[in-house]
């Protein structure tokens, strides 16, 4: 039977005699974990309803193409960096201090962008915001695998998948809202009572541990000189690769040098620190090392299944997001029962989850397959049998991998393990849109030369032709986005084969009799 576990209060080797003691599961604890739940939904969803809503938010505020993609770059350079280190805070500020703060910081940057007077303060609160977005994913594990009994610690590891799952599929029905009937403004202020919300349940409901001051006295400043910088010029790279040309770019390719480099150092630092962020050690385990490799295959084919139909339905259907929001919905609404009704089957002894993560993987395929099929004619109508096999799809490949990353760990790896799948997560979301963009430029450029060249020498290229160079371009996104959707087939093909091999079986956490 593998063993559960309780992250301790600290992240040091060593038990502290002022850790605190564990607090008895009731309804506030349950109201603590809603209103952490709910803050990091917030997150997610500012970063996805600002990116879909740029091209409003940019007219408003007169801000050209180029200013708008670093105001996105920014925002998740910072919140990727505040992922690894904030677990660290948390221990010495207490998980409940710690975790209002971000909250309440969070939303009065929120609050303020809009009236950013020009683009210069306007980056300095999308950074400071990110950093404040980014540390309450690692709260909401902490929260769930701290405070809940053994039996229902699945659950709430359920609600961690929720952001992975319900919180990006929700992004384009409220871009779609706020810029089609109400205000650009919105895409900002939308977290703002919402966090309220969450402030108070965390306030009532989780309890205050003491401060822990004397932590500084073993705190890795190296980590984090080499550390902050390396993540930000990674995510940066990645994240403006695509606009920039790549390694044809000075800029991108001393982004990417440099963030390369300093996450090597990086590396070498925590794994000669006797208290670091990361426990290297950790990754000679068999099932987090697959947990992290999965998750990142996982995200690539969650992004490209969140974005590919959006894109489509935008550059050939001339859709609005309010108009792709019906898909996205048919996705999103029913995560929260079929994430649920998924804790379920796994909190079941007798159901292995590898097998669990296997079918969800599987649905992933077909329905990506299925798109595969996609021509110029389709239009929102056409994707809804086949995103049905998401609903089931997503929560599958997902609660496993935690399930596997979290179980059979002491309490004192908990916090390490805490780490690694947060990180690795946020990172691996922004490698997954840089896969999806360099692939689809290539695929585009591809079919266009291929198209032009199949036409070159026909008859009707005449006058009339006006308008052939559009639907040329727009046979072509048709045909990229088909390419698409056969890579992301192939990746969850690729991670099935893994499953029988790799990872080990654990069972869901249960009470010590």
């Amino acid at each position: 039977m593998a063993v559960s576990f309780t992250p301790p209060p600290t992240l040091a080797s060593a038990p502290s005699a002022a850790a605190p003691a564990p607090s008895a599961f009731g309804p506030r604890v349950v109201t603590g974990l809603f209103g952490v739940l709910l803050a990091v939904l917030c997150a997610g969803l500012n970063e996805a309803v600002t990116k879909l809503s740029l091209a409003d938010i940019r007219g408003g505020m007169g801000i050209g193409a180029d200013e708008g993609a670093w105001l996105l770059a920014v925002y998740s350079a910072a919140s990727v960096s505040a992922m690894a280190f904030s677990p660290w805070l948390a221990t010495t500020f207490s998980l409940r201090r710690f975790t209002l703060c971000a909250i309440a910081l969070f939303a009065v940057l929120g609050l303020l962008q809009p009236f950013a007077p020009n683009l210069h303060s306007l980056m300095l609160l999308r950074i400071l915001q990110g950093l404040a977005a980014g540390a309450l994913p690692p709260m909401l594990m902490s929260v769930a695998l701290r405070f809940l009994p053994p039996g229902i610690k699945i659950y709430g590891l359920a609600c961690y998948a929720l952001t992975a799952t319900f919180g990006p599929n929700l992004g384009t029905p409220l871009a779609g809202l706020w810029t089609e009937y109400v205000g650009w403004q919105w895409a900002f202020w939308q977290i703002i009572a919402p966090s309220l919300l969450a402030m108070a349940c965390v306030a009532w409901g989780l309890p205050q541990d003491p401060l822990r001051l004397e932590r500084f006295a073993q705190f890795d400043w190296r980590g984090v000189l080499l550390g902050l910088p390396a993540l930000s010029c990674l995510v940066l790279g990645l994240s403006l690769g695509d606009r920039w040309g790549w390694f044809d770019s000075p800029l991108i390719t001393a982004l990417l040098g440099s963030g390369g480099l300093l996450l090597v150092l990086f590396m070498y630092n925590e794994w000669s620190e006797p208290v670091p962020f990361f426990q290297l050690r950790l990754l000679s385990r068999r099932n987090l090392a697959f947990a992290l490799v999965t998750l990142a295959g996982v995200l690539v084919v969650l992004s490209g299944s969140g974005s590919l139909p959006s894109a489509y339905l935008a550059q050939i259907q001339g859709y609005r997001p309010a108009q792709t929001s019906p898909l996205m919905l048919l996705v999103a609404l029913p995560q929260l029962l079929a994430l649920p009704l998924t804790a379920a089957l796994c909190n079941l002894r007798a159901v292995d989850c590898r097998w669990v993560l296997a079918m969800g993987l599987g649905l992933l395929v077909l329905s990506c397959l299925g798109s595969n099929g996609l021509t110029s004619a389709w239009i929102r109508d056409d994707f809804y049998p086949i995103y049905l096999l998401q609903v089931f799809g997503q929560p599958m490949a997902v609660l496993p991998l935690l399930m596997l990353s979290t179980n059979g760990m002491s309490p004192q790896e908990g916090p390490f393990a805490s780490a690694w799948f947060n990180t690795v997560k946020g990172l691996a979301a922004v490698v997954a849109t840089a896969v999806l963009e360099l692939l689809g430029t290539w695929r585009r450029h591809f079919h266009s030369n291929h198209l032009v060249d199949s036409l070159g020498n026909a008859p009707q290229l005449d006058d009339r032709a006006a308008g052939l160079a559009q639907r040329i371009h727009e046979q072509a996104q048709v045909l990229t986005s088909a390419d698409l959707y056969l890579v992301m087939a192939g990746i969850g093909v690729a991670l099935i084969c893994l499953i029988p091999f790799v990872p080990t079986r654990v069972y869901p956490p249960r009470a010590v009799a």
